[in-house]
């Protein structure tokens, strides 16, 4: 089963169960997951081949959705569901497939269509991979190795929280090899049909380009009763850029 990081108890409102995006992992999610277990009990997991989970061969989404399905197996209850951008995905999967798992899904800065960045998300594996971890005794000296193959300072911070410099060697919390192989199946979305009819927020960045105009109609399609809104000021990583209006706009939707 997937690492589970849980807060708060049960009360008044369904579990939730947060699920984070492509290279992240529960810790990602630590502070608002805190906040919003002050009513309710909490579940962030670390996806597969990310953070402290099992490794697999495999990171489709029929495979992640049925992870996922397992952990809400185990709470004996259908859940509140957050997933963000590839976990946003396979939240919207376990929708489709696995009828009865899910109350209500916020998903947070995607869509269900295939985006065309697989190459640039491959890249980040592949300077991952190529740092020399044997050369790394501070996260400086890190940030220092990575930045000819991931330019863009946030988000080699973003990748950087994977590193574990308390390893000897320091080590990636992540499945980097797998993740690389399975670009396409992550950055797609696959072929499904049938309907989700529980209420759906797709909530999305201010500044970010991941959920056009366009996208509405396949997100309709599959989401009958889904409402979008955005977040001033917001980008992709949506929770960590506002994270207090992310955490209103949770509450208020979930209640």
């Amino acid at each position: 089963m997937l690492n589970r990081v849980e807060m708060g108890k049960d009360g008044e409102l369904a579990p939730l169960l947060i699920v984070h995006g492509l290279y992240g992992s529960a810790r990602n999610w630590g502070a608002i997951q805190r906040r919003l277990a002050a009513d309710r009990r909490v579940i962030a997991v670390d996806m597969r081949n990310h953070g402290e989970s099992p490794r697999a061969d495999s990171q489709t989404y029929a495979d992640m959705a049925a992870d996922l399905a397992e952990v809400i197996a185990a709470e004996g209850r259908p859940m509140d569901v957050i997933g963000h951008s590839m976990g946003g995905k396979a939240a919207m999967v376990l929708a489709l497939t696995h009828p009865g798992t899910v109350n209500r899904l916020l998903v947070a800065d995607i869509a269900p269509v295939p985006y065309p960045h697989g190459d640039v998300n491959a890249g980040y594996a592949r300077a991952m991979l190529a740092l020399d971890l044997g050369a790394i005794t501070t996260r400086s000296d890190a940030d220092r190795l990575l930045a000819p193959g991931v330019p863009d300072p946030g988000t080699r911070a973003f990748l950087l929280q994977s590193l574990d410099l308390k390893a000897a060697p320091p080590r990636w919390r992540l499945n980097l090899d797998v993740l690389e192989r399975e670009m396409d199946a992550i950055t797609g979305f696959p072929d499904l049909t049938g309907q989700f009819g529980g209420p759906a927020l797709f909530l999305t960045g201010q500044m970010s380009t991941y959920v056009r105009p366009e996208h509405r109609g396949p997100i309709k399609a599959l989401f009958p009763r889904a409402i979008f809104a955005r977040l001033p000021g917001a980008g992709h990583w949506l929770h960590a850029d506002a994270p207090r209006p992310f955490e209103e706009a949770a509450r208020a939707f979930f209640r």
